[in-house]
């Protein structure tokens, strides 16, 4: 649960909130049922009055030209509707009246000195980033050539060797065994890794090695987005049975987005991580729209249609 108490503390540094009115609501939360950080926060507007409303210039200057009546009328409107907290940005100094009903009320009232559609820009991050769903899966969750990849699998399939190589040949690790996902867009979901497990890598035999303290700075991200998952079966395993030549691309979904998925079965003699390595450059090239699959099976159909000629 957001609070106005946190989100004036978390954003102190980039936005200079400050209290008119209001304070003994801080621990007033924010709506849980907005899917996106547009709808929670805006510029005044009182057909959605459950948003955090911004004053600016515009604002304050319409506000300002409001008869005392239509004023009181508004602000009943708007305060009664569950209002979260009202900020009068770009310096301005808040109308008296609206003053005393958000004291009256106890709705939060702030100040900024920032300019109105900044203030709205970077709550709008800011909210996204905090009330983004979030899960925690368990594998390897690596940078392959700038993409990032999650390495899966049932435990002793060996996920936590193939990190190893992968960052011996100049890959990064973002976290292993943990990995905290969250769709911080509607496109888009970024891992990382819990704070207690950063910068360590499990392995069987060696126990947990700081990846970082071995083979430095540039061997451990902080954050990658989600871009492929690398799924690790034995080879007697039903999901090592598949075709050769899918017609569709796997994916598997991750807090609703469907996310490229490739099934390695694990053999001996398999060199995994150049395999991880080519199914990265493959859904690059794919991402390009270049997809070789459907270049071979046209390739093929002119081969049949010369043929029957």
């Amino acid at each position: 649960m957001l609070t106005i108490e946190n989100l004036v503390d978390d954003t102190t540094d980039k936005i200079s909130l400050s209290w008119l009115a209001g304070r003994a609501n801080a621990t007033r939360s924010l709506p849980d049922t907005c899917l996106a950080a547009a709808d929670l926060v805006g510029h005044l507007n009182l057909i959605h009055p459950t948003r955090i409303q911004v004053f600016g210039h515009e604002e304050h200057a319409f506000y300002g030209r409001l008869e005392s009546r239509r004023r009181a009328h508004h602000l009943d409107e708007l305060l009664t509707s569950g209002v979260p907290a009202i900020i009068i940005a770009d310096g301005l100094p808040a109308p008296a009246d609206l003053l005393e009903h958000c004291e009256r009320r106890g709705v939060p009232l702030l100040a900024s000195p920032r300019p109105a559609a900044q203030v709205i820009d970077l709550l709008r991050i800011y909210l996204a980033k905090k009330l983004a769903p979030v899960t925690t899966v368990h594998g390897v969750f690596l940078d392959v050539l700038g993409m990032g990849v999650l390495i899966s699998g049932e435990s002793g399939l060996g996920k936590s060797e193939l990190a190893l190589e992968l960052i011996s040949r100049g890959h990064g690790l973002v976290a292993d065994d943990a990995v905290e996902f969250s769709r911080i867009a509607p496109n888009i979901i970024e891992g990382r890794c819990p704070p207690l497990l950063q910068n360590l890598l499990e392995v069987r035999g060696l126990g947990l090695l700081d990846i970082r303290a071995i083979f430095g700075e540039t061997s451990v991200r902080r954050k990658m987005k989600l871009k492929l998952i690398v799924h690790l079966v034995r080879t007697t395993s039903p999901e090592a049975h598949f075709e050769r030549l899918p017609l569709q691309a796997l994916t598997q979904d991750v807090l609703g987005l469907p996310i490229r998925k490739v099934v390695l079965p694990v053999a001996a003699g398999r060199n995994l991580a150049v395999l991880v390595e080519a199914a990265v450059r493959n859904a690059i090239l794919q991402l390009r729209g270049i997809d070789t699959l459907t270049e071979f099976m046209e390739r093929q159909m002119e081969a049949i249609q010369k043929g029957a000629e």
